[in-house]
């Protein structure tokens, strides 16, 4: 890390709520959702034009598709060896998606409709998935895995469904096989993000982004057996009204980038900025990120960088809240990318415990609620 980035780190971390205890949060994005079928999907639609590898793309598109049993047995494995001082385990805090599109359905009504599914029902379509969601919950039951919310689908249901009902041909392709999750030609589609779920193309698109958000803890609810406390919104787009939504379906907490640019409709954006512990006139306590895990990209020895990340982190006297995406421990189309994660999580944890063992490990809902007074 270089002198200046240090520096900005540590100016980074001065705002906001302050502790002398050694909290570590794991917070993993992604679960549940779709990206990538298989390889030979991936073969077939970079064959017919499509940009798979763009930016940080290519990471996810070779390697990150839905959670395996088996992906998620080597991970609770790992997380159950290391135990804080309070005794409890090691966590993560999967950010979660509910639901999937219903290409089948999609497809009966030639287009013309939108329709979804739980992601539990998805599971079921994955080979090696089909009893993932048994392994979910045992995480659950160990704590060693409790899901928060990341959005009712992790697609911007408005612009995929335009783009498919215009005939829009690489969105058609990626269709036929099962996939939305890629960047659009931005000459054909300019400043469509089919990931970013809250990005409008138009204010009038609040309105339905409230039904998604009320759909989509509905039905977190229905799933797990209690409503989500924390939302992250996919790929960090929202405007920002839509907190009072999420007050009234019985979110506490919500990430935020420390300087957020705020979805406002029609390419419009507004700065906003946030720190730990910041109250919203909403209710809304905003949760921000100060630490990164990502060993499946290349070039950056992951563990030491996430470790100074956490250093600095302690040095300021703010919990470790790391981002660490499911794409990192995800076996099914690279056996090589999930070993590899899982062994530098490994030995990511061991040098925590090594260098703080009066670390404490919590989750993003029991940070929330020592901030908030609520424990």
């Amino acid at each position: 890390m270089s002198i200046k980035r240090k520096i900005l780190k540590h100016i980074s971390n001065i705002p906001g709520w302050s502790t002398k205890n050694k909290i570590v949060v794991f917070e993993s994005d992604d679960w549940g959702s779709i990206r990538m079928p298989s390889i030979t999907s991936f073969n077939r639609l970079e064959k017919l034009g499509l940009d798979l590898r763009t930016r940080d793309a290519e990471r996810y598109n070779l390697n990150d598709t839905m959670a395996r049993s088996s992906d998620l047995e080597n991970l609770f494995e790992v997380l159950s060896k290391f135990k804080g001082v309070d005794g409890r385990s090691a966590v993560f805090t999967p950010i979660c998606i509910t639901a999937n599109p219903d290409f089948e359905k999609i497809r009966d009504a030639n287009l013309g409709k939108y329709f979804f599914e739980p992601f539990t029902t998805t599971l079921k379509k994955y080979p090696g998935c089909e009893n993932s969601f048994d392994r979910w919950e045992e995480g659950i039951q160990h704590k060693l895995f409790i899901p928060q919310m990341h959005g009712r689908e992790h697609l911007n249901v408005s612009a995929w469904m335009n783009a498919l009902q215009k005939g829009e041909e690489q969105t058609l392709h990626a269709f036929n096989e099962g996939l939305w999750g890629f960047v659009p030609d931005q000459n054909t589609l300019p400043g469509i993000d089919y990931q970013a779920a809250f990005l409008l193309s138009d204010p009038d698109e609040i309105e339905y982004h409230k039904e998604i958000i009320q759909d989509g803890l509905d039905l977190f609810e229905k799933i797990f057996g209690y409503r989500a406390l924390y939302f992250v919104p996919p790929n960090g787009k929202i405007n920002n009204t839509l907190n009072a939504t999420l007050v009234g379906n019985g979110i506490l907490y919500r990430s935020s980038a420390k300087k957020q640019n705020e979805s406002l409709g029609k390419g419009n954006t507004k700065k906003s900025y946030h720190y730990l512990g910041q109250t919203e006139k909403h209710g809304i306590t905003y949760i921000t990120r100060n630490c990164f895990f990502e060993p499946n990209q290349p070039g950056i020895d992951w563990v030491n960088s996430c470790i100074g990340d956490i250093d600095i982190a302690f040095r300021m006297k703010k919990p470790a809240i790391i981002s660490s995406h499911r794409v990192n421990y995800i076996g099914t189309l690279n056996p090589d990318n999930a070993a590899n994660g899982i062994s530098q999580l490994d030995n990511l944890l061991t040098e925590i415990k090594k260098r703080w063992p009066n670390v404490q490990f919590m989750t993003t809902a029991q940070l929330g609620n020592l901030i908030s007074h609520k424990i």
